[in-house]
C-alpha cells in the first residue's frame, strides 16, 4: 500500500492552507473594493455637489452686496468714480456667471450619481433635486436678473428713489431664491448622509463577511490540517510519549507502528533501542546487586573509571565486623545463618548508603566501605563515615530483637554486636585486578589501619575506634574521647586512637564524666603514675559501669606494675594480633 512521505504530507498541508488564504484574500479584496467605490462616490460626487449648492448661496449674497455697493457709490459720490463703478459692475457680472456655473456643476454631479448603476442611490429624490435646481435657476433666477438689471438702469440714470423701490423687490426675490437653494441644500445634505450611512453599512457588512469567511477558512484549514497532519502528529505523539516513558525509566512498553514513512521507520528504530535498553537495564540491575550501584553506573557510563591506572586520594575507610559470629554460626542451621547474615548486612548497609558511602565488599560477616571523591567531597567524607558508624551502632539493639523472630526461636545462641574501625588518609583508588577480573576498590595503609582499628575493639572492649585524622576531620559532627596510642600490626609508627561517643552535643552527663576521668587516667598512665591511673579508671567505671577501655587499661596497668616497661617507653601500646 502506497504511503506518502512526511515531505509530501507537509507540502499537502501547506498547499491547502495557501489555497484557503488566497480565496479569503481575494474575497476580502472584492469587498474592500466595493466599499472603496462607494466611498469614492461619496467623496467625489455627493459632497462636492453639496458644496456647489452651498457656494450658490454664497455667490448670491456676494452679488447682492456688490449691487448695493454700486448704488452707494452713485448716491454718496458727487462725482462718481467711473473706474471703481466699472470694476464693481464687472464683479457683479462675474458673480452672476459663477452662480450659474456652480448650479450647473451641482446638477452635473447629481446626474452622474443617477446615471451610475453600480452604486445604490435614491434616484427619484435626486431627480427631484435636479428639477428643483433647474426650475429655480430658469424661473426665479431669470426674474431676479431682470429686476436687478432695472435697478442698475435707475442707478445709472440717477433715479435713486425708483432704484430703492425696485431694490426692495430684488431683495424679496433674492430671499426667495436663497430660501429655495437652502431647501435644496438640506435635501442634498440628507442624500449625503444617506450615502455615508450606506458606506458605513457596506463597511460593517464587509468586516462581518470577512470575519465569517476568515473563520470558515480557519475551520476548514484546521480540519484539513488535522486530517492530513494526523498521519504525522499521531505517530510523533506516540513516539514522544514513548520517549518520556524511557526518560522516566519505564521500559516495559513498545510503540505501535501505524505508518511506513520516516516516522514509522523511526518508531521501529525506537523499539529496537528500547529493547537494547531493557537488556542494559537487566545488566545494570544484576551488576548493581554485586557492587555499589554508583560504581556500576560509573563503569558503564564513564569508561575512564575502568582504566587500570589508579589515583592517590584522601579517602575515609570503614570496616565493620559482627561480634560473636563464629559462635553464632555454630548454633544455627545453614538456612538460618543465611537469614541472619542477610538481615545483618542489610541493616548495617543502609546507614552506609544513606550517608553516601560506597560498599566495597562483604567478606563473611565483615563489611568494607569507603568515602571520598568522586562519590563525595573530600571535606565531607569523614563526617559522613562517622555519622554512618553512629547510625550502625544505634541499630544493633533493633537487630538483636529481630534475629530471634527471624529464626523463629526465643533466643539466639550468642549475643549480637558489632565492631567498627574508621581511618582517613591517602589511599590508592582505581580498578585493580587481573585480565580475568577487575575490582574498583581502595588499597594502602589507610585501609590496613581501618581494618586494624576494627580488630582493636576486641582489645579495648569498644564498638567504634577511629584514627586521629578521622577524629580531627569530623570534629564538627561527633564527640570523641582519646583511647590510646597504639602501633598496629604492619606499621611502625604509633597511632592515636579515638572512640566515637555520640553525635556532637549529644553526650549525657555520665558520658561527659567518663571522658574527663578517662583522660585523667590516660595522662597518669603515660606518666607511669600507675596508682593515680588506676584510681582515675576505677572512677570512670563508676561513672559508666562496664566501660571496655577503662577495664582494658586497668588490666594492662596491673601487668605493667608487675613488669614495668623500659625506660624509653613512650606510652604507645603494640597490638600483637590483627
Amino acid at each position: 500500500m502506497f504511503r506518502k512521505s512526511i515531505k509530501q504530507k507537509i507540502i499537502g498541508i501547506a498547499a491547502g492552507l495557501i489555497v484557503l488564504t488566497v480565496i479569503t484574500s481575494a474575497l476580502s479584496m472584492v469587498l474592500a473594493g466595493r466599499v472603496g467605490h462607494l466611498l469614492g462616490e461619496l467623496t467625489n460626487r455627493y459632497i462636492p455637489a453639496y458644496g456647489h449648492l452651498a457656494r450658490v448661496n454664497i455667490r448670491s449674497l456676494e452679488r447682492s452686496l456688490t449691487m448695493r455697493r454700486m448704488m452707494g457709490m452713485r448716491i454718496t459720490q458727487t462725482t462718481p468714480d467711473a473706474a471703481a463703478y466699472a470694476a464693481q459692475l464687472k464683479k457683479f457680472r462675474e458673480l452672476d456667471a459663477a452662480i450659474d456655473q456652480e448650479a450647473a456643476e451641482a446638477r452635473r454631479l447629481i446626474n452622474a450619481i443617477i446615471d451610475d448603476p453600480s452604486t445604490p442611490s435614491d434616484n427619484a429624490a435626486l431627480g427631484r433635486l435636479d428639477d428643483r435646481i433647474e426650475t429655480t435657476m430658469t424661473d426665479l433666477r431669470h426674474r431676479l436678473n431682470e429686476q436687478s438689471d432695472r435697478v442698475l438702469e435707475q442707478v445709472e440714470a440717477n433715479n435713486f428713489p425708483e432704484a430703492a423701490r425696485l431694490m426692495a423687490d430684488v431683495d424679496g426675490l433674492r430671499d426667495e431664491f436663497n430660501t429655495r437653494i437652502d431647501g435644496i441644500r438640506a435635501d442634498m445634505l440628507r442624500q449625503v448622509e444617506a450615502s455615508a450611512a450606506t458606506v458605513a453599512h457596506e463597511q460593517h457588512q464587509t468586516i462581518a463577511i470577512s470575519a465569517v469567511v476568515t473563520a470558515i477558512a480557519c475551520v476548514l484549514g484546521f480540519v484539513f490540517a488535522m486530517l492530513v497532519g494526523s498521519g504525522i502528529t499521531g505517530p510523533v505523539m506516540r513516539l514522544l510519549q514513548g520517549t518520556r516513558e524511557v526518560e522516566a525509566g519505564r521500559l516495559d512498553q513498545s510503540i505501535s507502528i501505524t505508518t511506513r514513512d520516516e516516522i514509522g521507520q523511526l518508531s521501529a528504530a525506537f523499539n529496537r533501542m528500547v529493547e537494547r535498553l531493557r537488556q542494559n537495564q537487566r545488566i545494570r540491575e544484576t551488576f548493581g546487586r554485586y557492587i555499589d550501584p554508583r560504581i556500576a553506573e560509573g563503569l558503564l557510563d564513564q569508561p575512564a573509571l575502568a582504566a587500570a591506572d589508579g589515583q592517590r586520594r584522601i579517602m575515609t575507610v570503614l570496616f565493620c565486623d559482627m561480634k560473636g559470629f563464629t559462635t553464632l554460626s555454630e548454633g544455627v542451621t545453614p538456612q538460618g545463618l543465611v537469614k541472619i547474615m542477610n538481615r545483618y548486612l542489610s541493616t548495617m548497609s543502609e546507614p552506609i548508603n544513606a550517608h553516601r558511602g560506597v560498599i566495597d565488599k562483604y567478606v563473611g560477616d565483615a563489611i568494607m566501605a569507603y568515602w571520598g571523591p568522586p562519590f563525595i567531597d573530600e571535606a565531607e567524607q569523614a563526617d559522613a563515615a562517622c555519622l554512618a558508624a553512629l547510625d550502625m551502632v544505634g541499630r544493633v539493639e533493633g537487630l538483636r530483637k529481630e534475629l530471634p523472630e527471624l529464626l523463629g526461636v526465643r533466643a539466639i545462641p550468642a549475643s549480637c554486636d558489632i565492631r567498627i574501625g574508621i581511618a582517613t588518609g591517602e589511599a590508592l583508588v582505581g580498578s585493580i585486578g587481573s585480565a580475568f577480573m577487575m575490582s574498583y576498590t581502595v588499597m594502602g595503609g589507610t585501609v590496613n589501619l581501618a581494618s586494624r582499628l576494627e580488630s582493636a575493639n576486641k582489645v579495648y572492649g569498644s564498638r567504634c575506634l577511629i584514627s586521629e585524622a578521622s577524629a580531627s576531620a569530623a570534629a564538627a559532627v561527633i564527640d570523641v574521647r582519646e583511647i590510646d596510642r597504639v602501633i598496629v600490626v604492619g606499621q611502625t609508627q604509633a597511632q592515636t586512637v579515638f572512640e566515637i561517643m555520640a553525635a556532637k552535643g549529644a553526650l549525657s552527663p555520665a558520658q561527659l564524666r567518663l571522658r574527663e576521668l578517662y583522660a585523667e587516667g590516660l595522662a597518669a598512665y603515660r606518666a607511669r603514675q600507675w596508682d593515680a591511673a588506676l584510681a582515675a579508671f576505677t572512677a570512670a567505671l563508676q561513672a559508666m559501669p562496664g566501660d571496655g577501655p577503662s577495664l582494658a587499661l586497668i588490666a594492662r596497668i596491673e601487668g605493667l606494675k608487675q613488669a614495668p616497661p623500659a625506660d624509653d617507653w613512650d606510652g604507645a601500646w603494640r597490638l600483637e594480633r590483627k
